[in-house]
């Protein structure tokens, strides 16, 4: 990567704590949506570092609640996924409810020893939100299709088989912490390009993606001659 893709120092990392167990509310979806603003107010490459974490599974994802607020959550869970800075995940224990769907919104996954994802139910029946979406379009119809129609436990070693985790360490967050310094070099909108890039292609003909990455290429190699302004930040 280029001089010009890269930033010349990091930003502090952006934190955030989800426990397995909570039940969907205004504060939580409040949470993200301030981890949001941090990250799109912050000045150079701020990447944020999610703990996910549990004890037990999340009994009745989301809870008692209506469809609105649930419109809400998924509003926010859309706006972390396409922010422009890197996303961490730490998983430790049980990842399950809430903790399972940021997950899936999440750059790079990096779980503990003995951690455990639990696919979200309600009422006898896996959550029909927007984490189907994202299972089925991370991981392919195939894989999918069993933890969408009758749920699972996944161990570490399954969620590593299947890309659900991209990798495991006994301290995930020395990990997280070097990774988070190491992204916050990275210019915050060529990182989004990518990250688009990458999520278009399941779905994306080759002739129509084309377009799309000639135009990036262009963008890199014009930038990297001196014929483009830095980057926005």
């Amino acid at each position: 990567m280029s001089s010009a893709e890269t930033a010349q120092a990091p930003s502090p990392a952006a934190t955030i704590d989800i426990d397995s167990s909570r039940p969907l509310s205004a504060p939580l979806v409040a949470e993200i949506n301030a981890l949001c603003d941090r990250l799109e107010d912050s000045e150079g490459g701020t990447t944020a570092v999610i703990r996910l974490h549990g004890t037990d599974t999340a009994t009745q994802w989301p809870g008692a609640v209506g469809i609105d607020l649930v419109s809400r959550w998924e509003k926010a869970l859309r706006r972390l996924e396409q922010t422009r800075s890197a996303k961490i995940v730490i998983v430790e224990g049980v990842c399950s409810g809430p903790a399972f769907e940021v997950l899936l919104t999440a750059d790079l996954r990096i779980g503990a020893p003995g951690l455990r994802i639990d696919v979200p139910a309600n009422d006898g029946s896996v959550w029909a939100g927007m984490s189907v979406h994202r299972l089925t379009n991370q991981l392919g119809g195939t894989r999918a299709r069993r933890l969408v129609l009758f749920g699972a436990q996944v161990s570490a070693q399954r969620a590593l088989e299947t890309g659900l985790i991209d990798e495991t360490a006994k301290d995930p967050a020395a990990v997280a912490a070097r990774l988070a310094e190491r992204f916050g070099r990275l210019v915050p909108a060529e990182l989004a390009i990518r990250r688009q890039l990458v999520l278009d292609a399941g779905v994306t003909a080759f002739e129509e993606a084309l377009g799309k990455h000639l135009a990036a290429c262009d963008r890199t190699l014009r930038r990297s001659r001196g014929e483009l302004a830095p980057a926005p930040r």
